[in-house]
């Protein structure tokens, strides 16, 4: 996966160290050049200078091809608009936009941006929201623990109890829309093909739910 990271403080080095490590082309955009060596000097990946929302610069690093866009700098405008410029120019699948203002949240959510929370979201979690891309959560609870995903389940599933992909306080199964209509499903309901699946999971759950659902969604 080719991942774009726009700020390379604390949690952009950090975000961009794991992912290189697990092996994923990660390139990193900031505009001073000093901060490079938060990355080390190990760092696999890329490191460009410049402005995060400029097209040069994120063309440099190569965002015509990325899977993924963070920003992730100290300024919520710079993020929401590189942000924007990497969704709506460069049709990046997955882009996230850090921010210090909660109010804006819904804001950036009405965009089509996932946000999250410089205080409350840790690096791993902005990981497993890129990782799981294909379960990208609508919404979080708390202090992130609690995640809100709506998926279109494989047709392997087909015909299986809802039950199957539920584990008791870690993953529960809320609603489903089924030919247009949405269902609250009863106890001992089957899947059936084409099923839009909305869940309730815990974050530290996502790798559990992801094996129920990714074999046919290529991840």
């Amino acid at each position: 996966m080719r991942v774009v990271v726009v700020g390379c403080g604390r949690v952009g080095a950090a975000l961009a160290s794991q992912l290189a490590i697990e092996g994923h082309d990660v390139r990193v955009v900031d505009r001073d050049p000093k901060t490079r060596a938060l990355l080390g000097e190990a760092f696999s990946g890329k490191f460009c200078v410049g402005n995060g929302y400029s097209r040069r610069v994120l063309e440099g690093a190569g965002i015509a091809a990325a899977d993924a866009f963070v920003a992730v700098t100290s300024g919520d405008n710079t993020n929401v608009v590189a942000a924007r410029v990497a969704r709506e120019e460069y049709r990046v699948p997955a882009v996230i936009a850090r921010i210090y203002d909660p109010r804006r949240a819904d804001i950036y959510r009405e965009l089509g941006i996932p946000t999250v929370a410089s205080v409350r979201w840790t690096v791993n979690e902005i990981r497993q929201m890129l990782v799981h891309r294909h379960l990208s959560p609508e919404l979080s609870f708390g202090n992130g623990e609690t995640l809100l995903v709506r998926t279109q389940l494989p047709s392997y599933l087909a015909g299986r109890p809802i039950a199957d992909l539920e584990v008791d306080g870690e993953i529960r199964v809320v609603e489903i829309t089924r030919g247009g209509r949405s269902m609250i499903p009863a106890k001992g309901a089957l899947l059936e093909p084409g099923d839009l699946v909305t869940l309730t999971v815990a974050s530290s759950s996502l790798d559990r739910l992801r094996s129920f659902v990714g074999r046919e969604l290529g991840t």
